[in-house]
């Protein structure tokens, strides 16, 4: 394994690569010219719905961890969601589970996970996890859901400031979950500003092949600006505690709030990063998962804007294909909340760092609903899940219904018989 200062000194040298890489390649752009990609076909299959409890609440950030076959064990799909109040801003509360052994065609009723409740702490404050993502780490053998804290005094009014990288550590092997845990950042980031307010909320991570975590974080590098500044953050598991160990570039813009809920994968050798900011969304790349060419805006291939913005978006492999999952403007969803609907997946040139228009399908259509916090699964090569709870809170036409978790198949298109 790579010593930190060895790996520092890979770091400053790949610094100097990408800084010349970026003067010699091109934004993307319809006049650029690359390596031709080839298309994945796709077929997008719904899978069996998870209900929602009452018109109260929504499930949200809803999604789906993957367990293999462990010593003679079923499978296993994990799907973890945050019960969210319809009335304020951010009202989130207890974390519940659903599980399913069969691959998705039934679901165990929501259950909460009582470590992961929302407490009262003794200076008044009420934190709650939320934001979080699950995924296998094939290295331990543990569910491990990174995320953030939410944190309201008096149980109402919500401090930015206070927020954290959270996370928590589920054993497969009897479904005990840990207690939710925080990850220990630096007091300052390479520029000597400080780093307060981390968190992983909705990020999409890379385990690597040795065991380390390659996170995605975002904070604020000044206490008066509701400003995020992006990184990547590498981590040691050691089958219980996460640790950091170092991060690489800090990625930010003036305006709004910066960039963040960044979103990682490995994909061919190189890492690709999608950031949200509350005008667009940004793209990069890395040969290092840390040290980043200059973002841009994600745009068509013919050069158009993308027009995802002020929401996440995500990423999957499947069948040798670089995709994207987004919501985006211009697809007749003026009245939809953001333009948070429909949820598209779209195949990427990884080249030119944009999205193929001829390969955009819908994955969940628009229903009156918000569609922008989805979670992707990891199945294998050739297959992945998307899990998107319906935003209805207090909003639009199905506001008096009751929400559900939507879950759909991509998988390769099957040849032959």
């Amino acid at each position: 394994m790579i010593g930190i200062t060895e790996h520092r000194y890979t770091l400053a040298m790949n610094i100097t690569a990408t800084f010349l890489a970026v003067l010699l390649i091109p934004l993307a752009s319809g006049t650029v010219s690359g390596k031709e990609v080839k298309i994945v076909k796709l077929e997008i299959d719904s899978l069996t719905e998870i209900p929602g409890r009452d018109k109260q609440w929504d499930w949200w950030q809803a999604r789906t961890a993957f367990v293999p076959a462990l010593e003679g064990s079923k499978p296993m799909w994990i799907t973890t969601m945050s019960e969210t109040g319809r009335e304020g801003v951010h009202n989130f509360h207890d974390i519940y589970q659903s599980v399913s052994l069969d691959g998705g065609k039934i679901w165990t009723s929501p259950k909460i996970i009582p470590e992961l409740k929302r407490a009262k702490q003794n200076d008044g404050y009420e934190v709650s996890a939320g934001d979080l993502w699950p995924t296998y780490h094939a290295k331990s053998g543990k569910v491990i859901t990174t995320g953030k804290t939410f944190n309201f005094e008096d149980g109402t009014k919500e401090n930015r400031r206070r927020e954290k990288v959270s996370y928590a550590v589920m054993d497969p092997k009897d479904g005990s979950w840990g207690p939710l845990r925080f990850l220990e950042m630096p007091e300052k980031d390479h520029n000597g500003n400080i780093i307060m307010a981390a968190n992983a909320g909705n990020t999409q991570r890379v385990d690597m092949p040795n065991g380390e975590i390659l996170l995605p974080v975002r904070y604020m590098a000044d206490a008066k600006k509701f400003n995020y500044t992006s990184i990547v953050a590498r981590c040691r598991f050691d089958g219980n505690k996460l640790s950091y160990l170092e991060h690489g570039s800090e990625l930010n813009i003036p305006q709004g709030r910066g960039l963040y809920e960044p979103s990682l994968i490995m994909h061919n050798k190189w890492f690709y990063l999608t950031l949200r900011a509350d005008h667009s969304g940004f793209v990069t790349r890395s040969h290092d998962g840390l040290v980043f060419e200059k973002i841009r805006e994600w745009s068509f291939d013919d050069g158009e804007p993308l027009g995802s913005y002020n929401t996440q978006q995500h990423w999957a492999e499947i069948g040798g294909g670089l995709f994207l999952i987004y919501t985006r403007r211009g697809a007749e969803n003026d009245h939809i909340f953001r333009h948070r609907a429909p949820l598209f997946i779209a195949q990427v040139d990884p080249d030119r760092l944009c999205v193929i228009r001829r390969t955009e399908q819908i994955l969940l259509p628009t229903n009156e609903a918000t569609l922008g916090n989805s979670g992707i699964c990891y199945i294998s090569d050739h297959e992945s899940w998307i899990t998107c709870g319906e935003g209805l809170l207090r909003l639009g036409k199905r506001k008096d219904e009751v929400n559900k978790v939507h879950v759909v198949r991509v998988r390769t298109v099957r040849t032959g018989s």
